[in-house]
């Protein structure tokens, strides 16, 4: 599903991004999180980001599964997920993120 939700994007958007990794947690996550961005957002990169480990946005089956009752709500909730935090990527806070509807 999460791969679906990437190869869903835009593809000039998925070429432009840059040294992220992208992993499905089986664990419980953080209480009311279902996905996780952690690195250094587009925006934020100099010429200096160099030799870095890559960025990672980590999405917790568990967490979506919990809230969802049939398999398309998770389907949909994966997808809503990982856009979500494809924006953090790209430097998109959480405010206008959730202005646009993610």
């Amino acid at each position: 599903m999460v791969t679906r939700a990437l190869d869903s994007l835009p593809p000039d958007l998925g070429r432009m991004m840059r040294n992220v990794a992208v992993t499905v947690e089986h664990e419980p996550g953080p209480p009311g999180l279902l996905g996780l961005y952690h690195g250094v957002p587009l925006t934020k990169r100099t010429s200096h980001y160099s030799a870095v480990l890559p960025d990672r946005i980590t999405i917790y089956r568990i967490a979506i599964c919990a809230i969802c009752r049939t398999e398309a709500e998770v389907v949909e909730q994966v997808r809503r997920t990982v856009i979500h935090e494809v924006g953090h990527h790209f430097g998109i806070d959480d405010d206008r993120l959730h202005e646009l509807g993610w």
